[in-house]
C-alpha cells in the first residue's frame, strides 16, 4: 500500500482531506487509517507524518466511530501527545495499567500537574545532565515551558533570561511571578541583586550588557536565538552576540538557547560549549495552508483599484471567519491601523457591526490619549491592533483580550513574530514585506505561519496567503562572535585575545592599535566604534572653541544639546538604523523641554499640535504621540 515516501505523503493528504471533509468516515476507512498511521508513526522518517494524522482525527474526533475511540487513543500515547491525553481525560480513556503509568512518568517533575510531551521530556532530562541545549522547534512545540522548568527546578542561584522585547520579557515575567518567594525578579538594571535568596534577571540584551554588579550566572537562556545572526539584517544582533560572549566566557555559565525554524548553526560551536543542538519539527498542533492569491491571480496590489479589490476580498474572509480569533499580517503599525479601522468602516457600511462589551481599556483611552482614537470604535466591534509603537500595557491588554475571545480580529506588525503569545485559530498572511523595503523571506513566514493555531488550545491552525510564500530554504544561524566570519569591531573589540580566531587580520590590527584608555571607553560604550573614534576626534579638535557646548555640569541649554546630540546622531546611528518618525532637531527640542518641565504630557501636547499644523492624518498624530510616552 505504501511502497514509497511520495504514496506516504498522497495517502497522508488524501487521509486529511477525508477527516475534514467527509461528514461521516465509514467503519473501514477508519480501520484502515489506523493501520497506516501506525506504520508511519514507527519509522522516524514518517513518524511526523503520522503526527498529522492522529491531529486531525483529534480536531474531527465526532466523526469517529466509538469503537474505535480506545485504537486512537493507544495511538495519541504511542505519539507521545501526553498533554493532550491530560486534557481530554473524558474522551480518551487509557486502557492499561502501563499506559497510566507511562502518561504519569511525563508528568513535570517541577510543575504541579503540568504533563510533558514526548519531545519535552526528552529535552528535560538533556537539560538535568552536565549538557547545554539548543533547541529549533515549531511555534507550538512548548519551548518556553522549558524555561519555567529551569526556574522552578531551583538548581540554579543566578538565571538570566534573554528576550527580544519588553513584551515578551513582562509576559515571561507574569508566568514566573509565582517563583518570588525563592527569587528576587530583576527587569531593570537599577534593581540590586539580592545576597540573601536566587535571582532571576528577566533582560534585554541591552540591559544585560548596561547591568552593573551582575552576579556569577549559573544559567541563562536566549529566547529566538536566531537574532545572533549578523546575516539576518538585525541592528540589534551585536549587543545579544556581546550578552551571549559574556555569559558563556567570562561567567562560564550554562545555557539554553531556543528558537523556531531553524537547520543548522555554526559548525563547531555546540562541541566548543558542549552543547547538544536540537532540531525537531514534533509539534502537537497542524497547519493548514490556503492559497488565495492564486484564486486573484493579478488582481491583487498595493495601490489603486487592485489595492481595493484585495483589501475588499480580505473584509470577506474576516466576515467568515468571525467565530474564530483572527491575526493579518500588516508590514507596519500604520498599514495595521489603516486595516483595522477600514475593516470598521466595512463593516459599518454593511450594517453588520456588532457592539461588544465596554473595555476598562477604552476608558483609560478616553482619560489618558483621546477620546477620537480610532482603537476605541475598534475595540467596541471586536477589533484591534498590536504594533511594537503601542505603550507596552495597551499592547499586552489587546492580546489579553485576544487571547480571552473579547476581540476577534488583530491587525499585527512582525512584533507578532517575535513570540507574543497568542490563540489565534487563523492568520492571514496580508502584505508581504517588513516595513517598505524588507521582503517577508522563508524564515519570516514561517514563524508567520506557526502563530496559526496553538498548542492546547487548537489541534488545527491555518494560514491564508494573500501572496505567494517564499521559496523553501535551509536555515543556517551564523554565531558571530564564535565564528567571526564575519564580525563587526563591536564585537571583536569585547573578545578577550585568546578567543580572537584570526589575530593577523587588519581588522583586529586596527582594533589593537586604539590606546588602551580609549578602547575600554569604547567597549563600556558599547556602540558603533568608528562613530566613538569619530566623535572623540571631533572633541579633541573643537574642545577650545566649543567648549562651552562640551563641559557642562547643569542642565544644557538648547546649544549644548544640539551640539552633542548632534554628534551621535551623525556617528551612532547603523546603516539600515530605523529612526522614523524622529529627526536630529526633534530630538533635541523634546529634551530640552523634558529637562525643563519634567512633564510628559507638555511634550505630547506639543507635539500634536505640530502635527496639526502639518495636516497630518490623525492616525499618524496618535502614532507619534504613543511613541513618545
Amino acid at each position: 500500500m505504501m511502497n514509497n515516501s511520495n504514496s506516504n505523503h498522497v495517502n497522508v493528504d488524501e487521509i486529511i482531506q477525508n477527516l475534514r471533509k467527509i461528514e461521516h468516515i465509514d467503519d473501514k476507512k477508519i480501520f484502515e487509517y489506523t493501520q497506516i498511521c501506525s506504520k508511519l508513526l514507527r519509522n522516524t522518517e514518517t513518524e511526523d507524518l503520522g503526527r498529522k494524522i492522529i491531529i486531525n482525527v483529534l480536531d474531527n474526533w465526532r466523526k469517529i466511530n466509538p469503537k474505535f475511540h480506545g485504537i486512537w487513543t493507544d495511538l495519541v500515547e504511542a505519539a507521545g501527545f501526553y498533554p493532550y491525553l491530560q486534557k481530554n481525560s473524558e474522551q480518551l480513556h487509557l486502557s492499561s495499567t502501563a499506559s497510566l503509568i507511562r502518561t504519569q512518568f511525563h508528568s513535570s517533575p517541577n510543575l504541579e500537574g503540568k504533563i510533558l510531551h514526548e519531545e519535552q521530556y526528552l529535552l528535560n532530562k538533556i537539560l538535568k545532565t552536565e549538557k547545554n541545549l539548543i533547541v529549533s522547534a515549531p511555534t507550538s512545540f512548548g519551548k518556553s515551558l522549558l524555561i519555567e522548568e529551569v526556574v522552578a527546578s531551583l538548581k540554579y542561584n543566578n538565571i538570566v533570561v534573554i528576550q527580544p522585547t519588553l513584551a515578551l520579557l513582562d509576559e515571561t515575567r507574569k508566568k514566573l511571578n509565582k517563583y518570588k518567594s525563592e527569587y528576587k525578579i530583576i527587569v531593570r538594571t537599577t534593581q540590586e541583586a539580592s545576597k540573601s535568596k536566587k535571582n532571576l534577571f528577566l533582560l534585554t540584551a541591552e540591559r544585560v550588557m548596561e547591568y552593573k554588579g551582575l552576579p556569577e550566572i549559573d544559567f541563562f537562556i536566549i529566547d529566538e536565538f536566531y537574532k545572533l545572526s549578523a546575516k539576518r539584517d538585525d541592528e540589534r544582533s551585536d549587543v545579544l552576540n556581546n550578552a551571549a560572549n559574556l555569559l558563556l566566557n567570562k561567567h562560564g555559565s550554562r545555557f539554553y538557547f531556543l528558537g523556531p525554524n531553524i537547520n543548522k548553526i555554526s559548525d563547531g560551536f555546540a562541541k566548543k560549549y558542549n552543547a547538544e543542538f536540537y532540531p525537531t519539527n514534533y509539534s502537537l498542533v497542524d497547519n493548514i495552508s490556503i492559497d488565495i492569491y492564486s484564486k486573484h491571480q493579478d488582481l491583487f496590489g498595493s495601490r489603486g483599484e487592485k489595492k481595493d479589490y484585495k483589501e475588499k476580498v480580505l473584509f470577506e474572509l474576516l466576515d467568515e471567519l468571525s467565530l474564530e480569533q483572527s491575526l493579518i499580517y500588516c508590514s507596519s503599525p500604520n498599514r495595521a491601523r489603516q486595516l483595522a479601522k477600514k475593516y470598521l468602516d466595512y463593516l459599518i457600511h454593511k450594517s453588520t457591526a456588532k457592539s461588544q462589551e465596554q473595555f476598562e481599556l477604552i476608558t483609560w483611552i478616553k482619560e489618558n490619549i483621546s477620546d477620537k482614537w480610532s482603537l476605541i470604535a475598534c475595540l467596541e466591534h471586536g477589533i484591534a491592533f498590536h504594533d511594537g509603537a503601542l505603550q507596552k500595557h495597551i499592547s499586552s491588554t489587546l492580546v489579553d483580550y485576544f487571547n480571552n475571545n473579547k476581540i476577534s480580529y488583530l491587525f499585527c506588525t512582525s512584533t507578532i513574530i517575535e513570540g507574543v503569545n497568542t490563540s489565534a485559530k487563523n492568520v492571514i498572511y496580508f502584505d508581504k514585506s517588513i516595513g517598505q523595503d524588507k521582503e517577508i523571506d522563508f524564515f519570516d513566514y514561517s514563524n508567520i505561519k506557526g502563530r496559526s493555531g496553538r498548542m492546547m488550545v487548537h489541534y488545527v491552525g491555518k494560514i491564508y496567503n494573500f501572496n505567494k510564500p517564499p521559496s523553501k530554504q535551509d536555515i543556517v544561524i551564523d554565531i558571530p562572535f564564535y565564528e567571526q566570519d564575519p564580525v563587526s569591531d563591536e564585537v571583536l573589540i569585547q573578545l578577550d585575545e585568546s578567543d580572537v580566531k584570526d589575530k593577523n587580520s587588519e581588522q583586529y590590527k586596527r582594533l589593537c592599535s586604539i590606546p588602551f584608555d580609549e578602547k575600554e571607553i569604547f567597549k563600556k560604550n558599547g556602540e558603533i566604534i568608528l562613530g566613538q573614534q569619530k566623535i572623540l576626534e571631533i572633541l579633541k579638535r573643537d574642545i577650545k572653541e566649543q567648549y562651552s557646548n562640551i563641559g557642562w555640569s547643569r542642565y544644557p541649554t538648547y546649544e549644548q544639546l544640539q551640539y552633542i546630540l548632534t554628534l551621535g546622531w551623525n556617528n551612532l546611528i547603523r546603516e539600515n538604523e530605523n529612526v522614523k518618525p524622529m529627526t536630529v532637531n526633534k530630538l533635541v527640542k523634546v529634551t530640552y523641554d523634558y529637562s525643563r518641565t519634567q512633564n510628559i504630557m507638555i511634550l505630547v501636547n506639543n507635539n500634536m499640535k505640530y502635527y496639526k499644523t502639518q495636516k497630518v492624518t490623525k492616525s499618524t498624530m496618535i502614532l507619534n504621540y504613543l511613541t513618545m510616552l
